[in-house]
Parts: structure tokens; C-alpha cells; sequence
């Protein structure tokens, strides 16, 4: 996994992944991560203007935008994931937080099994604040089933098209390792977490003891969203975070 790269401009560094997303954020010395949630899922437009304004009215600049949780009307093509992931992008190249190569912004994107919403939405977003004396804040990007590499998800994707409950405990075991290695970069694991949540629509139940609990992985509980990741065939995903200060709007 690469280094840790700090972003200064927004007062957080961050696990480079792929151009979409990094794999995770977490606040440098003297800042704080806080996270805002929408009542409703407002779509990608008018989201990244109420953002901008959020985050103005907080005497922050644009670039201490560190992560959202995206919400889409149904799984992506690969094709698809593409085109949506090369729009949102832009307004990150607008902020100063996207360079073209490389995206500091951590990001959940799932895709509500019921009452989804119409087109791509912002539920929650995160973003640093200045802060003294202030504990680890974090948070670490959703993660699927489907390991890294350029192969396509068909190929990368563990136990590809199955979702019996042995296949459903071996993609959960994977993502939860993800989780940890995402967390380990940073020095950190399960116990300084603040909340832990995952989007399946399979059942947890077989498994969520011995390979969500037993782990340490729902120490704070587990937020269940029943909901879909954001490509077509996979199953499972997971996010984590630890953030003191969390409110709606």
C-alpha cells in the first residue's frame, strides 16, 4: 500500500488509491475532522454548492473537503462507474484538491436498495476544522469486495457472481482485512474507531459475530444500510470513521 502523503491546503493527509478517491483520510496536527449529514440525499450539484457554502460559513478553505458518502440510483456499469467518477471529479479539480492524477478526498458511493434517489447524491461529507488538544479524527473510503489492480471487477472481485452465505463470509473477511490495512497505514485499528458501517443486502447474521464482532470491527456498534456497492456485481462494503463532532443539516 503507498505512503501516507500529508495535504497541508486541507489540513489532513491521506492513503492514495485511484483517481476517484483515496483510500482514506485522517487529520494532521492541530485539525479535526467533523462530518455533516443531509437529511435527505441532495443531488451532486446542488450538493457541492450547499458543501461550498457549509464549508465557507465554517471559515474553512474548499481543499479541508477530506471525504463524502455518495448515494446512487443503482449499480454502475464499469463503463458507467467510469464517465460518473471522471464528472465528479471536476469539481475537486476546481477546489485544488484533485491534480488530475492524483485525489486526496476519501469517498463512499452506495446505491439504496429501496427509495433509492433519482440520480447521484450526497448524504454525508466530511471536511477538517482547526482544533487544539483534539484526539485521532479519521476517515477510512468504503471498500468493496474487488481487490486493486487494472484486471476488471469480474476478475478482481472474490467469489465473483456468488452470494451464498459461505461466499458473502469470504467477501466480508476480505473487506474487513481491507479495512484493517487501511487503518494500520495510519497507525490506527478497530478500538479508535467512533462508527463502522456496511452495505449489503445479504444477511449479516451467519457471519457478524465471528468476523465483525469477534474482530473488534463493531466495538461502537454497526450502522446497516441496506444498500448495494456501486458496481455491478459487487455485494459488500464497508467504511469506518472516528470523528467527535457530527451533526445534520
Amino acid at each position: 500500500m503507498a505512503d501516507m502523503v500529508d495535504f497541508s491546503a486541507g489540513g489532513f493527509r491521506f492513503l492514495p488509491s485511484v483517481f476517484q478517491f483515496s483510500a482514506g483520510v485522517a487529520a494532521l496536527p492541530g485539525h479535526a475532522v467533523e462530518r455533516v449529514r443531509f437529511r435527505t440525499p441532495v443531488p451532486l450539484k446542488q450538493g457541492f454548492e450547499r458543501i461550498e457554502r457549509l464549508i465557507t460559513e465554517a471559515g474553512r478553505p474548499l481543499t479541508s473537503f477530506c471525504a463524502c458518502e455518495l448515494r446512487s440510483p443503482a449499480p454502475f456499469t464499469e463503463q458507467g462507474f467510469r464517465a460518473f467518477n471522471e464528472v465528479y471529479v471536476v469539481t475537486l479539480q476546481k477546489w485544488c484538491l484533485f491534480d488530475g492524477k492524483v485525489n486526496p478526498v476519501a469517498r463512499s458511493n452506495v446505491c439504496p436498495e429501496i427509495d433509492p434517489p433519482p440520480e447521484p447524491s450526497f448524504h454525508a461529507f466530511s471536511f477538517t476544522v482547526a482544533a487544539t488538544n483534539s484526539s485521532s479524527s479519521f476517515v477510512m473510503a468504503g471498500s468493496a469486495e474487488a481487490r486493486e489492480g487494472s484486471a476488471s471487477y469480474g476478475e478482481r472481485t472474490v467469489r465473483y457472481g456468488e452470494t451464498s452465505p459461505e461466499a458473502m463470509r469470504e467477501k466480508a473477511r476480505y473487506v474487513l482485512g481491507e479495512m484493517e490495512r487501511r487503518l494500520a497505514a495510519f497507525g490506527l485499528g478497530w478500538p479508535d474507531t467512533t462508527a463502522t458501517q456496511v452495505y449489503t443486502v445479504y444477511d449479516l447474521y451467519p457471519f457478524l459475530a465471528e468476523e465483525i464482532v469477534r474482530r473488534g470491527a463493531a466495538h461502537a456498534g454497526l450502522t446497516w444500510h441496506y444498500a448495494r456497492p456501486p458496481v455491478q456485481g459487487l455485494e459488500y462494503e464497508m467504511d469506518c470513521r472516528s470523528v467527535a463532532r457530527e451533526r445534520v443539516v
